[in-house]
C-alpha cells in the first residue's frame, strides 16, 4: 500500500481557452465569468475540481479506493448507504436506518469516526478535497466536515478577456407550429476569443496524515488528472482548452519551509514585447525566479 505523503506542496497551473467558454455564469446567461472591476476572466475552484473528479472516474472506472463521492445524477445518500452497510446496517428504509444507527452509536461511541475513515478510504475525492457530510443518511450519523489536504483557488486570467456573443442559426425547430412558419431559428453562443488562466493550489501533508490518508499514489494521480483534465472534457463550448504548465513546489518537511506566496511570486507570466492582444500561448513568457525559491524547496515543471 502506498505511503501517506510526508511533504507539503504548492502548485501553479496555467491553462488556456481559444474561442470557448471556460466556465459559464448561470446568473449572467451562462456568459464567461469576468471580474467586473478588472476585466479578468474567472474560473471557479468547483469547476476545476469537477474536471479532476471526472478524469479520475474515467481512468479508474470505480476501482476500489478510487470511487467518486460527488458526481452527476447520483444522490449523496446512495453512497452513504454503502458506508452504512460496511458497518453492518443493511436496512433500506430511512426510519429503520436511523434506528439502526442510533443502536450502533450506543454500542460504539466511535461509529462516526469509523464511518469517516471508511469514506476517506473508498472515495478519492473525499480523500483529496474533503467533503461536508453532515447530511449523512438524514444526519443520523454525522461525519462532520472532512477537510481535505488538496485545496484550489479560483483561476484568474493573466490579462483582461473579452466576452463575445456570437449569433448562430439553428435548424432545430422546437414545435410543429413553429415549423409551419419558419425553417430556422436564431441562437447565441458566448465565447472568450483567447485567455490564459492561472490557478494556484496547496497540498497539506499534515491534513493527509491526521485526517484523510492521502497517499503518494493519490498525489501522482492528482498531477496526472490536472495535466489531462481538459483532454476528456471537450465540447462545443470548450473545444480548445489545454493545460500548458503545471509547476510543483515540494517542501522538505510536513509543515513546509516558507510561505506559499513567496513560491507563487517566483512564477511570473507576462506578455511578450510588442504583443497587445494575445491570441495564443506563445504570446506569453513564463519565467521562474529561482533566486526567490529556498534551497530546501524542490521545483519541478511537470509539463
Amino acid at each position: 500500500m502506498s505511503e501517506i505523503i510526508k511533504n507539503r506542496y504548492e502548485f501553479v497551473v496555467l491553462f488556456d481557452v481559444e474561442n470557448g467558454n471556460p466556465n459559464g455564469d448561470p446568473d449572467a446567461g451562462n456568459m464567461p465569468r469576468i471580474d467586473p472591476e478588472s476585466g479578468l476572466g474567472l474560473v471557479t475552484d468547483v469547476c476545476l475540481k469537477r474536471k479532476i473528479r471526472n478524469y479520475v472516474e474515467t481512468v479508474k472506472e470505480e476501482e476500489a479506493g478510487f470511487q467518486i463521492y460527488i458526481k452527476e445524477e447520483v444522490p449523496l445518500n446512495r453512497s452513504d448507504r454503502a458506508a452504512c452497510q460496511a458497518l453492518g446496517i443493511e436496512e433500506t428504509e430511512d426510519k429503520k436506518v436511523t434506528e439502526a444507527i442510533k443502536k450502533l452509536k450506543k454500542n460504539d461511541p466511535k461509529a462516526d469516526l469509523k464511518l469517516r475513515d471508511y469514506m476517506c478510504k473508498n472515495f478519492y475525492d473525499i480523500r483529496t478535497f474533503g467533503a461536508v457530510m453532515t447530511t449523512f443518511v438524514k444526519a443520523a450519523l454525522n461525519c462532520g466536515q472532512v477537510r481535505g489536504p488538496v485545496q484550489l483557488g479560483f483561476a484568474r486570467s493573466i490579462d483582461p478577456v473579452v466576452s463575445q456573443e456570437i449569433t448562430i442559426t439553428r435548424v432545430a425547430i422546437t414545435t410543429e407550429k413553429d415549423a409551419e412558419n419558419k425553417q430556422t431559428e436564431m441562437g447565441r453562443k458566448s465565447i472568450v476569443p483567447y485567455g490564459l488562466y492561472r490557478a494556484e493550489g496547496y497540498v497539506s501533508a499534515n491534513l493527509a496524515r491526521k485526517v484523510t490518508g492521502f497517499t503518494e499514489e493519490d498525489l501522482e494521480l492528482l498531477w496526472e488528472a490536472i495535466i489531462n483534465m481538459f483532454e476528456h472534457d471537450h465540447s462545443a463550448a470548450r473545444g480548445k482548452m489545454a493545460v500548458r504548465e503545471l509547476i510543483v513546489f515540494k517542501h522538505s518537511k510536513e509543515l513546509g519551509d516558507c510561505p506559499a506566496y513567496k513560491l507563487f511570486d517566483a512564477v511570473e507570466v507576462k506578455k511578450n514585447e510588442g504583443v497587445e492582444a494575445p491570441r495564443r500561448y506563445q504570446d506569453y513568457t513564463v519565467e521562474i525566479h529561482q533566486e526567490q525559491i529556498p534551497d530546501s524547496v524542490e521545483m519541478k515543471r511537470m509539463i
